[in-house]
């Protein structure tokens, strides 16, 4: 079946929904974790189930470069390959190409360059060198689509590029507009019943384009509302600071249609998705989450900094790898009811990290999964009982 979504209740521009696909529903709103090379790095399928994971987000240029398009294909798609039986989506390979260019946002906005020659950008598509073994690769609007067709997502995106923050505003509007003809190409290509893989059930995604300025972002709004895609997605630069990515969003979303789901690209700090959702975006990805708890990030819940046992502390998260928790036998979070909370202690997972021991990483990653869950779990229950501002003050108090 195509994947359908459909607005359950809405509080001021906050929505409660339903992702309906065809391997299961999603609700709305959520959190996608990324499992970039068909792998959540630190958790295995039976973890996932366990900390009730909704929906995984695979990366189009890693596994066009490993395994293949065509070796997924044939083992079932994702699905079958994996062994995930839920719902996936996949994004285009915009974001890689960006970052071949400029390296991550992070590099990009510190001004650090990446060596030149290995992209180049063609109104035909990109061309560059893979990174496992230098070979030359060519991924275009169509090739992207044949690639997330084979792949067999629930739902994909749209090839684009993904414009750096420092550029001037002639080339981000020239990207921007070459992303619209990449993004039309690519739902021609999509809807071409006698492509070799096909999918009929799966949904496209356009991509929001026009960096910071709030000119282009409305041109790409219209395009977007002029072509039949499933949902958007809101990409490119956000800006340098918080309070310019709320500019941005908040930019990209007046005007954009209603009826279709929102995804918001590549954000996943707590703060900004209460915002988010706040505005009417209905699901996230990002590797925060789980990256951090790879390197001794647990996340934390702001009552938790309430109590006479915790000093304040303004960010979301405690680093384990510090001496303050060696004879810290209290868990993570003692109200927490994930496996790692109920099963071991600070002092505990603060030793394994000093020990090197992979299990440590593998404890967090499950705590923190399992925490964003939780926090999705409470936003649509907030939303349904029309009570998410309280619910965003109690979060964000710590962060005032």
């Amino acid at each position: 079946m195509k994947p359908s979504f459909r607005i359950l209740k809405t509080v001021g521009k906050a929505r409660l929904g339903q992702l309906l696909t065809a391997h299961g529903v999603i609700e709305t709103p959520s959190f996608f974790f990324c499992a970039t090379k068909a792998a959540l790095k630190g958790a295995d399928l039976q973890t996932l189930h366990r900390v009730q994971t909704p929906v995984l987000l695979a990366n189009t240029y890693h596994l066009m470069l490993q395994p293949g398009a065509p070796r997924i294909a044939a083992a079932g798609g994702l699905q079958g390959f994996m062994g995930w039986k839920g719902p996936t989506f996949t994004d285009s390979g915009g974001y890689q190409i960006f970052s071949l260019g400029h390296g991550s946002v992070h590099e990009e906005l510190k001004g650090k360059s990446r060596p030149q020659g290995r992209l180049k950008i063609t109104e035909e598509g990109a061309f560059f060198y893979s990174y496992r073994d230098g070979s030359p690769w060519y991924l275009s609007a169509e090739k992207s689509i044949e690639v997330q067709q084979a792949l067999g997502a629930d739902c994909i995106f749209t090839l684009d590029e993904c414009t750096p923050f420092h550029v001037s505003t002639e080339y981000t509007a020239q990207a921007m507009r070459r992303s619209h003809r990449w993004a039309q190409r690519c739902l021609d290509a999509f809807n071409d019943p006698t492509a070799q893989y096909h999918r009929s059930y799966q949904g496209l995604y356009g991509i929001s384009q026009g960096g910071i300025y709030p000119e282009l972002r409305q041109e790409s709004t219209e395009f977007l509302n002029q072509t039949e895609f499933f949902g958007h997605g809101i990409g490119g630069s956000l800006g340098t600071c918080k309070t310019q990515m709320y500019e941005v969003v908040e930019s990209a979303l007046q005007g954009l249609c209603p009826e279709r789901p929102i995804h918001l690209l590549g954000i996943g700090g707590i703060e900004d998705i209460l915002y988010g959702v706040s505005q009417g975006i209905d699901t996230f990805d990002c590797v925060a989450p789980t990256r951090l708890g790879r390197h001794g990030g647990a996340l934390i819940r702001p009552y938790y900094w309430q109590t006479a046992l915790e000093p304040f502390h303004p960010r979301e998260s405690i680093n384990l790898l510090k001496a303050c928790f060696t004879e810290d036998d209290r868990p993570i979070d003692d109200q927490c009811l994930c496996p790692t909370c109920q099963n071991h202690s600070r002092a505990y997972l603060h030793h394994l990290f000093k020990a090197k021991e992979s299990t440590g990483g593998t404890l967090l990653v499950t705590h923190n999964m399992f925490f964003m869950n939780q926090l999705m779990k409470e936003i649509r229950q907030a939303i349904e009982q029309e009570n998410l501002e309280v619910l965003s003050k109690k979060w964000l108090a710590r962060l005032a």
